[in-house]
């Protein structure tokens, strides 16, 4: 089970990674500075919060893998399968903890779609944020930290969103994206297609 939902990437100065560019399969361990918060790699105490917030229906709505109602053992599952890196990719919880926020404001991930050795790639970027943190500005600081960061050396980013998540959309474009097209992506939680539109980011090498 993957935890993911709409997609939105950009840029923010200041944000920095240790190294350029590193191995996909442990990327997610670096931290990475987000203004108000950092994104760091998960652990298994945040299995309790991740488990409260992805089983609030607005959240699981707005992704395209998140169940509803939520399983009993998903949280921790998915914990377990990110902090072994037996998944595609690279994980990242929010932690506001040292500017007093929550220690979990959200998730964020890296997919990458093709990984091809000693040379620049393509990823999809997800995230969530729990509903407490909404229209706070979290989300676009967390994106444009992660792609500031580029930790998987990418030359491309896409982005999806559902077609009726429109801040999503607009998160996108104001980070330079360019639309790409219409398509339609399956919710779990809704269990029904779901209108979606795609953005794609080029970065600057």
């Amino acid at each position: 089970m993957e935890f993911e939902t709409g997609h939105i990437p950009g840029t923010i100065p200041g944000a920095h990674v240790a190294t350029s560019s590193i191995d996909p399969a442990t990327a997610g361990n670096v931290q990475i500075a987000a203004g108000r918060f950092v994104l760091r790699a998960v652990r298994p105490s945040d299995a309790g919060l991740i488990a409260h917030y992805a089983g609030d229906r607005r959240v699981a709505e707005a992704t395209q893998n998140i169940p509803h109602p939520f399983p009993p053992g998903a949280a921790e599952a998915y914990v377990n399968r990110a902090m072994n890196h037996d998944r595609p990719g690279s994980v990242w919880v929010m932690d506001g903890s040292a500017h007093g926020l929550s220690e979990l404001l959200g998730v964020i991930s890296l997919k990458p779609m093709e990984v091809k050795a000693g040379r620049s790639g393509q990823s999809e970027i997800a995230y969530w944020v729990a509903p407490a943190f909404w229209n706070t500005g979290i989300a676009s600081e967390a994106v444009r930290a992660l792609i500031a960061a580029n930790p998987l050396d990418d030359c491309t980013y896409f982005a999806e969103v559902f077609q009726d998540n429109p801040g999503s959309a607009r998160v996108l474009t104001n980070a330079g994206f360019a639309y790409l097209g219409d398509a339609e992506a399956f919710s779990v939680a809704r269990n029904a297609m779901v209108p979606t539109w795609t953005y794609i980011r080029k970065m600057v090498k």
